[in-house]
C-alpha cells in the first residue's frame, strides 16, 4: 500500500509516514538569500585579491626582468667577480664589481655586528622587563629611529664624526649611520617573535626553578630564532642598498679597499652612483650589472635565512 493511500487517523493527526516525509522535505539545505550574497561575496574577493596580486606582481617582474636583461651579460664575464674599476675609464669596457662587492659584504658585516646585538637586547628588555615610563621612552624612541632618512642619520653621524671628533669619512663612520637604520627594524620584527612564544614555555621552566634570565636564554630565544634571523636579513635588505650615507661619510674609489678605519671604499651603491653620471654605454652597462649583483646578494642573505631558520626550530 503506498503512502499516499494511508488515511489520516479518526482523531484529526496527520499519518506518522506522510509526517515524516514532510519532515524530512523541510530538513533538505535551501540556499537563502543571505547565503547567496555570501557566495557573490566570497567570489568578488576572490578577484579582486588575485586582481591585487597580479598588479602588485607586474613591477616587480619588469623591474627584476629588465635588470636581469640589461645586467646580466655583465655577471657572465668572470672578470666581473675578480677585478675592480681600477684604470678603468667611463668611455671603456671592462673592470668588474669584485671590489664594490668586498666593500658592501665588509661593511653590512661590521653594521650587523653592532647592530643586532642592541636591538636584540632592546627587544628582550621591552618584552620579558620592560616596565612603566623607560619602557615607554624606549618604545617611543625606536618608533621615531624607524621613520628617519637615511640622510639625516648620516648628517648626524657626519656632525658627531667630523665635526666633533675631528676624524676623517671612512666606512666605519658609513657603518655607524647603518646602525642607526638596521635597529629599529631588527627590534620590532625581534620584539613580536618574543611575544609569539607561549607563556606556557615560561611558566614551565620557571615552574622547575630556572632563573629568569636563563629562561630567556634557554628557552625563550632558541623558539624565536628563526624569527629573529628573519627580522636581521630585513634589516641587513633595509641597509643594503641605502646611498646616502654612503656617499656622505664613505665616498667611492676604484680600487680594493678594506680597511674600515680610513680611506674611501667601494660599495655596489656607490659603484651604481658613481657610474650613472656617466651617459656613456660601458658605464651604463655597468650600472645594471651593479644592480643585478645587489640584488642576488640579498637574494643569497634571505635563502640563507630560511635555511637558518629551518635547521634552527626548537623539537619536543
Amino acid at each position: 500500500m503506498s503512502t499516499a493511500a494511508l488515511p489520516e487517523s479518526s482523531d484529526g493527526i496527520e499519518n506518522p509516514a506522510r509526517s515524516g516525509t514532510a519532515s524530512t522535505r523541510d530538513r533538505a539545505p535551501r540556499m537563502g538569500g543571505n547565503d547567496r550574497s555570501r557566495a557573490v561575496v566570497d567570489v568578488v574577493a576572490r578577484v579582486v585579491m588575485y586582481a591585487a596580486f597580479a598588479v602588485a606582481l607586474v613591477p616587480l617582474v619588469w623591474i627584476l626582468g629588465t635588470v636581469l636583461v640589461r645586467g646580466g651579460h655583465m655577471l657572465l664575464d668572470i672578470d666581473w667577480w675578480t677585478q675592480s674599476q681600477l684604470g678603468v675609464t667611463a668611455r671603456r669596457a671592462g673592470g668588474g664589481a669584485a671590489h664594490a662587492l668586498l666593500g658592501s659584504i665588509l661593511q653590512a658585516f661590521l653594521t650587523a655586528l653592532i647592530a643586532v646585538p642592541i636591538a636584540v637586547f632592546t627587544a628582550i628588555y621591552l618584552v620579558e622587563y620592560g616596565r612603566g615610563k623607560f619602557a615607554r621612552a624606549v618604545s617611543f624612541m625606536v618608533d621615531i629611529l624607524t621613520g628617519i632618512p637615511s640622510i639625516v642619520a648620516a648628517l648626524v653621524v657626519y656632525a658627531v664624526w667630523v665635526g666633533v671628533f675631528g676624524y676623517r669619512t671612512a666606512g666605519f663612520a658609513v657603518c655607524l649611520a647603518l646602525v642607526i637604520l638596521m635597529i629599529p627594524t631588527v627590534v620590532r620584527s625581534t620584539e613580536e617573535m618574543l611575544k609569539l612564544v607561549p607563556n606556557e614555555l615560561r611558566e614551565a621552566s620557571y615552574a622547575l626553578g630556572v632563573p629568569k634570565w636563563k629562561t630567556i636564554v634557554k628557552i625563550v630565544l632558541p623558539t624565536a630564532f628563526g624569527g629573529i634571523v628573519t627580522g636581521v636579513l630585513l634589516g641587513l635588505a633595509r641597509i643594503m642598498g641605502e646611498t646616502a650615507p654612503l656617499i656622505i661619510l664613505g665616498p667611492y674609489t676604484k680600487g680594493f679597499h678594506t680597511n674600515l678605519m680610513a680611506g674611501n671604499m667601494a660599495t655596489l651603491p656607490t659603484m651604481i652612483n658613481q657610474d650613472r653620471v656617466e651617459a656613456l654605454q660601458p658605464a651604463v652597462d655597468r650600472v645594471w650589472g651593479a644592480s643585478l649583483t645587489l640584488i642576488l646578494l640579498i637574494l643569497v642573505l634571505n635563502l640563507l635565512g630560511r635555511v637558518v631558520a629551518r635547521y634552527s626550530k626548537v623539537r619536543n
